[in-house]
Order: C-alpha cells, then sequence, then structure tokens
C-alpha cells in the first residue's frame, strides 16, 4: 500500500470521527429544544429524556463523506435510496410509533433495493456443512437474501438496549471486515467502511459510559439502529459473495453471531409464550447480564469483548486452518445453545453470578 493510499483511506474516517464528534452535541441540543427525545417510562431504565438523534448524524456524516469515496461495491445508488427510506422511517418512529406491519412492508421494500437493484445477493454458503458447496438459485437466492436482510435490520434493531452495545457491536463487526478487505488490499471498500466505522465511534463518546462519561447523553434511535443493521448486510454480502470475496461465508456467520443468535433466540422464546414475535420485554442477552447484578459498563464490556472472541474464531480461525464445514457445525451449536439459555435463562444468571462474585472484594461477599 503506498502512502498516497495510506493517506486516503486514514483521512476519511478520520474526518467522519471529528465531525461526528463535533455535531452530536449541537444536535442534541436542539433535539432538546424541540422535544426530540426518548422519554423516559415503562421498561426505560433513563432517567431523563435522551435524544435518539445518534443514527442520524452517523449517516448525515457517513453519506456527506460517501460522496467523496468509491467503495466499488455494488450499486450504492440503490444502497442509498435504502437507507433514505430506512432512516425517514426510523425518525418517525422515534417521534410516533409507526405501524408494525408497515414497518416491515417498508422493512422488505428497503431489502428488494438491496438486493435487486443494488445487486447484493447471497448466491452461496460455501461449504459451510460438509456437503458440498451450498449454492442458491437465481429465485431462492434473491428471497433468501432480502429475508436475511430484514433480519439484520430487526436484529441490530433489537440490540440496541443498553448505552454502547449495539453502536460497540457494529464498530466491531466493520473493523473485522476492514481487516479482511486490508488483507486483500481492496482499499476502496476498506475506506467507505472505514468511514462509517469513524462515525460510529465518534457516537459512542456520547453514548458509552466510560470514566468521561456516566451515562448517554444520545440514543441511536430506531433510525440509527435499524440503518445500521441494513449496511451492515450491504458489507457483509458484498465482501462475502461474488468471483473474489474477501471473507467467506462462514466467517461472516461468526463476525455478525451475537445479534443473529440473540434476536433468534428471542423470536422463539415468544412465539412459545404465544407472544408477538417482536413484542419488546426484558428478557434480551444483556438483560441476563443486568439481572446477574453486573452494571450497564460491565454488561456492555463483556458482551462486545464475547462479540470481538467469536469474530476472532469464525475469521482467524478459517486462516489457520480450522475447516470451514467445522465452523459452520460449531456455529449451529452455538445457535441452538444460546437459544436454548434464552429459553431458560435461569443456569446462565447463576453462572453470571458467580462469575461477578469473584471480581468483588472479599468483605463485600455474602
Amino acid at each position: 500500500m503506498n502512502t498516497e493510499a495510506t493517506l486516503y483511506s486514514a483521512f476519511f474516517p478520520l474526518m467522519a470521527l471529528l465531525l461526528t464528534v463535533i455535531l452530536m452535541p449541537l444536535a442534541r441540543k436542539l433535539a432538546l429544544m424541540t422535544g426530540y427525545v426518548d422519554e423516559p417510562g415503562g421498561r426505560k431504565t433513563h432517567a431523563e429524556p435522551i435524544p435518539p438523534i445518534g443514527g442520524l448524524i452517523i449517516f448525515c456524516v457517513f453519506l456527506f463523506l460517501s460522496a467523496f469515496t468509491h467503495p466499488d461495491l455494488g450499486n450504492m445508488s440503490a444502497c442509498y435510496g435504502a437507507l433514505a427510506l430506512i432512516i425517514v422511517t426510523g425518525l418517525i418512529d422515534d417521534a410516533r410509533t409507526v405501524p408494525a406491519l408497515l414497518k416491515f412492508i417498508i422493512h422488505f421494500t428497503a431489502a428488494w433495493l438491496v438486493v435487486v437493484p443494488g445487486g447484493m445477493q447471497i448466491e452461496t454458503l460455501g461449504n459451510i456443512l460438509g456437503l458440498g458447496e451450498l449454492r442458491f438459485g437465481h429465485w431462492s437466492g434473491i428471497l433468501f437474501s432480502i429475508a436475511c436482510v430484514v433480519y439484520i435490520i430487526n436484529a441490530i434493531n433489537m440490540m440496541d438496549g443498553i448505552d454502547g452495545l449495539a453502536g460497540g457491536k457494529c464498530l466491531i463487526i466493520l473493523l473485522w471486515l476492514m481487516a479482511a478487505c486490508g488483507i486483500y488490499n481492496w482499499w476502496e471498500a476498506f475506506t467507505g467502511i472505514a468511514t462509517l466505522a469513524g462515525a460510529i465511534a465518534g457516537f459512542l463518546y456520547y453514548n458509552m459510559r466510560h470514566p468521561f462519561r456516566k451515562r448517554a447523553s444520545v440514543f441511536l434511535g430506531d433510525a440509527g439502529s435499524m440503518a445500521l443493521g441494513l449496511m451492515i448486510a450491504w458489507f457483509c454480502i458484498g465482501l462475502s459473495q461474488g468471483d473474489h470475496p474477501v471473507v467467506a461465508p462462514v466467517s461472516i456467520a461468526w463476525i455478525i453471531a451475537l445479534p443473529i443468535i440473540d434476536a433468534f433466540g428471542l423470536l422463539v422464546m415468544r412465539l412459545r409464550e404465544g407472544k408477538h414475535p417482536f413484542e419488546p420485554d426484558r428478557r434480551h442477552f444483556h438483560h441476563h447480564f443486568l439481572n446477574a447484578g453486573f452494571n450497564v459498563r460491565q454488561s456492555t464490556f463483556l458482551i462486545l469483548t464475547w462479540g470481538v472472541l467469536l469474530g476472532a474464531f469464525g475469521y482467524i480461525g478459517l486462516m489457520y486452518g480450522i475447516p470451514e464445514p467445522v465452523l459452520g457445525w460449531l456455529w449451529i451449536a452455538l445457535w441452538v445453545g444460546h437459544t436454548v439459555m434464552v429459553i431458560k435463562p435461569e443456569r446462565f444468571i447463576r453462572l453470571l453470578t458467580k462469575l461477578r462474585a469473584l471480581d468483588e472484594p472479599p468483605e463485600t461477599r455474602h
């Protein structure tokens, strides 16, 4: 990689980070003045109104800088059209609830834009089960791809439950994809992904709990979480398909495993109980950590660390010789195990409680 390419690939993510850090407090003040806030109450744990404008700023910055970059990844016009549709829906939903049926119609419309005009179609899952390459036909590939895009949009949205979690997990996913692009010297795609990652990092300064911030001052909002889900789907399909994929589909499955398997477990649990599959509750993966006594900062750190390890196992493991089918079957085992844990979380919460007790000073243990 020459010096010019290095500067090009570093400039845009740094600009995204800087612009997001500058614009976020200004947008927060405007949102507070106009009453565009997420009010406390019900299942919500925040004690004061918080503006859900994080996603709006992230994507304003990303789209502005994308005008100067060329990701060379599918039909970007279709991507931006789908993104605009999702963001507008999310902004309305954050202000006044959009009916679930209408929201799903919009999700499927955005997914169709991504898959058909956008060209982001899943054609193969590789030899993920050890039975030979699993390829899709034209129409089955389109239907499967649309379903996957809609699923990822909602999986990221469902993960947005505590400070820093959804944004942090999306940043980790993008960092793995950036690493893959860097290894294959695909710097155009690297720059596009890194630009979004830079904007997310700027947002996390205001959303994640750290020594300089006790609690989030802005939220992603539905606009942000759903739009991030859309872009995660776009990048994951674009990098794992085609004549020269830079990431194997099985590695993608591990990189995005955490939101995927958690959403599936919740859907199964709610259907078993006769509830609406997208009815909100307090039984997400992160709630188990909170129920075990970990605070929000600790829960976010532990879950994100787990997400990093899952991605490392699937991506680096394949690079260092773990057979593709072994990774595939282990991923299915992870999926099933997590689903069982979501349905019957008592043992997992007891284990987490014991782990938390080990970290406590002896005089505080009972």
